[in-house]
């Protein structure tokens, strides 16, 4: 059943990830916003594979920030 629930976790946060990324192309921000926000994306899809449960966590907290409007400085 763990192994069912572990599925399932993996599934939302991927499909979430997928969301993320297309709403960060579609953002109207400078290039440098966009690909500070890329990056995060990225180190959260790299944290899935050692903690899935604390990347979905991080994903929550980023796309907060973009429904609230804050967004990184960009280079």
């Amino acid at each position: 059943m763990e192994r069912d629930s572990q599925l399932q976790l993996y599934q939302a946060v991927a499909a979430r990830l997928k969301d993320a990324h297309a709403r960060v192309r579609e953002l109207q921000v400078p290039e440098g916003v966009r690909m500070a926000l890329s990056r995060k994306l990225l180190a959260i899809t790299a944290a899935a594979k050692h903690d899935l449960a604390a990347a979905a966590r991080r994903l929550d907290r980023l796309m907060k920030d973009l429904d609230e409007g804050r967004f990184p400085e960009g280079d």
